[in-house]
């Protein structure tokens, strides 16, 4: 037979208050995301050695593990830019006029040399004015576009508020420049490429992200229009994950960037610019993350539809990995010395059939930590899957594994067998499982109902969590200890609940919730959540709700009800909806 839970004391579930413990030391304590969310991420960061603070105000130091996780976005975007054309380059620093929008975030350099320059510097925020200037030495001819280029760099903005990998003053980040012969084909390489992040975010970081337009007020500076891919985090605030620019000509008239077209005329590029930075590793954690730490997606999808001939795209495919730095980690167990090395034997055959199925494991063989420690330590770096190996898993030819999304015994698998072929399917699975189940996860979340207590949660999801916390199914019983929980917010919770049950379109407890008018959209913010309705407003009135209630218009989301409504700050006609939220 397999090993129970109880072969060794440290052999337990591990969940314990996003406590990494080793008999009673308590050197890794991460706060209860509920109880502050802001110092839960902070935590984690520091916990799961993904950052470290930087020695100059607002920057930070980006630890291996944290660092993997970019190097896996990097590989992966790399190989889709080339998919589409782009290649790579990188430029200089230095940027000019274009520059006014990041006025407060500007750092200006006033001294060279040991003297004091006449003109001062800006330290790059973006890149389109040096791009620019290459730009018009390089496009001559229709024949020269278009002209389809990324570059990954670092970028300086003087955030006053810096959090993370989320605002710092220094942060790494890709930016895609293109020129094109006419509108059309500009405007849909700024939708190609967003719909690149999209894909990415869904499929490949289990993140459920908003896609669609910027209002004008939020536009990039020098943009005609600015498309952008919107997440609700943990705490229901907003995340800007990627953006894609239309610039139609506004650089090229400034710079002076022409081509000549097929008739002989001179005539002025179109151009687009787009990026996705390492703020969208703090919105991985601050999506999947729970009070034990880390919970990453497994996945990067399978790469195809690329010329194999190019060695270059060889190396990429050759790289393309997981979001994780680890798949799996294998914890042999054992207590005597006469077990140690059929343990560790079997530990290590098994690593090696699942590196060479491809998959990325961690056989952590040390035997300076319990294995309770280890537990507790791999699930606070997100680890997905955790294979256990004792004395009589090697017996009976079996290991035991638990899934990181899955929390306690409900996670984990007694008996699975060592054969090469059984437990390789078994893991890949499994590693498919999670990732839908991360995706799923966070879709509910922002769709359906906050299940943190602290909120109000929706009443038949906080009924079953309760449930599941008594060990029972009661429903009434369930339903009064909710009730003792959540008194705030208990009639929007049991409408809901009706509404659910009845099938009924509406909502009142999701965390985005539709909206008719300026009145319900405050109440809608000052609960915290996303407020969707419909929009023709002015600028002034954007900036007025963004004044009296923090939110701003995140995007008018490319999926749109059919009609005309009223608009919910004038009452006038409205052809679209649009998203409002607190952001980070």
């Amino acid at each position: 037979a397999a090993s129970s839970p109880t072969e060794t004391e440290d052999r337990v579930d591990s969940k314990k208050s996003g406590r990494v413990q080793d008999r009673g030391s308590t050197d890794r304590v991460i706060t209860p995301r509920s109880q502050d969310f802001n110092a839960w991420y902070l935590d984690v960061i520091a916990n799961a050695e993904l950052a470290d603070y930087g020695p100059v105000r607002g920057t930070m130091v980006i630890r291996p593990y944290g660092y993997a996780m970019w190097e896996a976005i990097q590989d992966y975007l790399n190989v889709k830019f080339k998919e589409t054309g782009h290649s790579n380059m990188y430029f200089p620093q230095k940027e000019a006029s274009h520059v006014e929008g990041f006025s407060p975030e500007l750092a200006l350099v006033t001294i060279g040399g040991g003297k004091e320059l006449e003109e001062k510097l800006v330290v790059r925020p973006t890149s389109e004015t040096i791009v620019n200037h290459m730009f018009t030495q390089w496009i001559h001819s229709y024949r020269d576009l278009p002209l389809m280029i990324n570059q990954w760099a670092n970028v300086t903005r003087w955030e006053m508020r810096t959090k993370p990998f989320v605002r710092t003053l220094e942060f790494l980040w890709q930016e895609g420049h293109t020129a094109h012969a006419t509108l059309e084909e500009a405007e849909k390489e700024a939708l190609q490429m967003i719909d690149v992040y999209t894909k990415f975010a869904y499929e490949q970081a289990a993140i459920p992200v908003i896609a669609g337009r910027k209002s004008k007020v939020e536009t990039f500076a020098g943009a005609d229009k600015t498309y952008t891919i919107e997440a609700m985090m943990g705490d229901r605030k907003a995340l800007q994950a990627g953006t894609s620019h239309n610039l139609g000509q506004n650089f090229s008239r400034a710079f002076g960037t022409q081509f000549t077209d097929e008739n002989g005329l001179r005539q002025h590029v179109w151009q687009t610019s787009w990026a996705i930075s390492t703020r969208f590793v703090g919105g991985i954690i601050m999506t999947h993350g729970d009070d034990a730490g880390l919970m990453l997606p497994p996945r990067i999808a399978p790469i195809q539809g690329i010329n194999e001939s190019d060695a270059y795209l060889d190396f990429l495919i050759s790289r393309a990995k997981m979001l994780v730095s680890i798949e799996v980690v294998i914890v042999p167990i054992w207590k005597k010395v006469d077990e140690k090395t059929g343990v560790l034997d079997a530990a290590s055959s098994v690593a090696e059939t699942l590196k060479n199925a491809g998959l990325k494991v961690k056989l952590d063989d040390t035997d300076q930590r319990t294995p309770g420690w280890k537990f507790n330590f791999w699930e606070m770096k997100g680890v997905p899957l955790r294979i256990e190996i004792g004395p009589r898993d090697v017996s009976s030819g079996s290991v035991v594994i638990s899934r990181r999304d899955i929390p306690g015994k409900q996670g984990k698998v007694f008996g699975i067998s060592m054969e090469p072929s059984i437990l390789e399917a078994y893991v890949k699975d499994r590693l498919d499982e999670i990732q839908s189940s991360l995706l799923q996860r966070a879709i509910s979340f922002r769709d359906r109902c906050s299940s943190d207590r602290s909120n109000g949660s929706c009443l038949l999801h906080g009924c079953i969590l309760v449930s599941i916390a008594l060990g029972s199914f009661n429903f009434l019983e369930s339903f009064t200890e909710f009730f003792e929980l959540n008194r705030i917010h208990m009639l929007l919770c049991t409408l809901d609940f009706f509404a659910l049950i009845s099938n009924a379109s509406w909502t009142l407890c999701s965390n985005i919730v539709d909206v008719s008018s300026y009145e319900e959209l405050k109440e809608a913010i000052s609960l915290g959540k996303w407020a969707r309705g419909p929009w023709s407003a002015s600028d002034a009135d954007e900036l007025r709700i963004k004044e009296e209630t923090g939110a701003t218009i995140r995007c008018f989301p490319f999926e749109q009800p059919q009609g005309t409504k009223a608009c919910l700050m004038t009452g006038k006609p409205a052809d679209e909806v649009a998203i409002f939220a607190k952001s980070y």
